[in-house]
C-alpha cells in the first residue's frame, strides 16, 4: 500500500510515517519508480509504535525493544543488557504513574458527572 493508506489506517501524518522509516522503525519496500510500498503489516506496527510513543518511550528505546514484541519471543530475551533493563524498569514504572494518575482524574470526572446527572 502507498503511504497515503497507511496514513488513513492508523491516523497517522506521512510525515511521522518518514519519520519512523528514518529512526528504523518501520521499513517499506521500494516500487520500481521509488515509491514507498508498505505492507499490510505494518498497519498493526505503527499502531503499537504510536502507543509506546505515547506511553512516552523515546523512539531509542522503541527500536530497541520492537523486535522483542514480536513473536516468537523468547529468542529476543537473550538480547537485553542491564542498561535497556534498567531503562525498562524506568520507563515501567514511570508509565505506572502516569495510569495512576489518569485512573484519578478519569474518576473525579465520573464522579462529577455523577453529581451534575442527578441534580438534572
Amino acid at each position: 500500500m502507498r503511504i497515503g493508506e497507511l496514513a488513513r489506517l492508523t491516523e497517522t501524518p506521512p510525515r511521522l510515517l518518514r519519520y519512523y522509516e528514518e529512526q528504523g522503525l518501520i521499513n517499506p519496500t521500494r516500487q520500481a519508480n521509488g515509491y514507498r510500498d508498505y505492507d499490510a503489516g505494518l498497519v498493526d506496527r505503527v499502531l503499537q509504535i504510536r502507543g509506546l510513543l505515547e506511553a512516552g518511550l523515546p523512539t531509542r528505546i522503541i527500536k530497541q525493544i520492537l523486535p522483542c514484541l514480536d513473536k516468537p519471543r523468547i529468542i529476543h530475551f537473550t538480547d537485553a543488557t542491564p542498561e535497556m533493563i534498567a531503562t525498562l524498569e524506568g520507563e515501567s514504572s514511570r508509565m505506572t504513574g502516569r495510569i495512576a494518575c489518569l485512573i484519578r482524574n478519569r474518576d473525579a470526572i465520573e464522579e462529577y458527572l455523577t453529581v451534575v446527572k442527578s441534580l438534572a
